[in-house]
């Protein structure tokens, strides 16, 4: 997983020339919570499950979320009770009100946050079911690569180990950088790639296309390396973690969403709680999804 320490940046999109006054995941409940109303006070968590790898729920209303599983955040990751503070209160779960939840579990652990991650790409999903966002085009099954047109002399900058953005780079055969904090998450032949994520102050200003991965919101890092961007840098942030409504993403300058759709909550949460990943679920119960802001071509 990647990890980043907070650098000082620009705190607007500078295209826009708003100022941002709440932290990405409060203001997208914002968003959440003015497009819903009074619906916000009914929808309830119905079901909660930590994987390994994802932490996924499901809603009263059937609509479900996951979000990377920051296991290492543990302590010890052994049954003893500073291990089971970590956890977000097993067995008590069912029957939050989901906007109440994710609110008060932002504050908490990584794990604690998790699940409220979960808990906003549900809510997120329900109301892109239903319309999508002003001034986003919403595209199902589509890979935001797949629009990527990059010249030879363009600088790639892909933050954690994206396994499948790494490949298809690697394919290019053409310079980019990783930033990844444990190099143990790379291949052999993605070693020569490798930047150490405390160098991303240096790094990422120079990037003409930056691909984040959505693990960044679990610690908080996505508002630093967003404002360490150039303005004319063509951003994505991706994977099932970032699969919430774009607006406070589109407002710091990024310019695709890459999540997922979770088309079967039940299933979905099976594969997790048997040890299953992406690769399980994508196809099965969940299918990838981009949002895509009005008007915007990567290149």
């Amino acid at each position: 997983m990647y990890a980043f320490r907070q650098w000082p940046g620009r705190e607007a999109n500078p295209q826009a020339g708003n100022e941002v006054p709440l932290g990405i995941l409060k203001e997208t409940l914002e968003v959440i919570r003015r497009s819903l109303k009074g619906e916000a006070t009914s929808v309830v968590m119905e079901r909660v499950v930590m994987g390994l790898f994802f932490t996924g729920v499901k809603l009263s209303n059937g609509c479900g979320g996951v979000c990377y599983t920051p296991i290492k955040s543990i302590p010890e990751a052994v049954c003893c009770p500073s291990s089971a503070k970590a956890m977000p209160g097993p067995g008590s779960l069912r029957g939050h009100n989901a906007l109440a939840f994710a609110e008060a579990a932002l504050a908490g652990g990584p794990l604690q946050k998790a699940v409220a991650i979960a808990v906003v790409n549900a809510l997120s999903a329900m109301i892109i079911e239903r319309e999508p966002p002003l001034g986003c085009i919403v595209e199902v099954g589509a890979d935001p690569l797949d629009q990527l047109e990059l010249v030879d002399e363009a600088q790639v900058v892909v933050v954690g180990a994206l396994v499948p953005y790494l490949r298809r780079l690697k394919a290019r055969a053409r310079p980019f950088c990783v930033l990844e904090q444990d190099p143990a998450t790379l291949k052999a032949d993605e070693l020569p790639f490798f930047v150490p994520a405390d160098r991303a102050a240096e790094t990422v200003p120079q990037a003409d296309a930056l691909i984040i991965t959505g693990t960044t919101l679990i610690n908080g890092t996505l508002e630093g390396l967003l404002a360490l961007a150039k303005p004319e840098a063509h951003i994505v942030v991706v994977g099932p973690t970032a699969s919430l409504l774009p607006q406070a993403l589109f407002r710091r300058g990024v310019h695709v969403v890459a999540g997922i759709r979770v088309t079967h909550a039940d299933d979905l949460l099976d594969t997790l709680a048997e040890g299953g990943s992406g690769y399980h679920f994508f196809g099965n119960s969940a299918e990838k999804i981009s949002m895509v802001q009005a008007g915007h071509r990567l290149r």
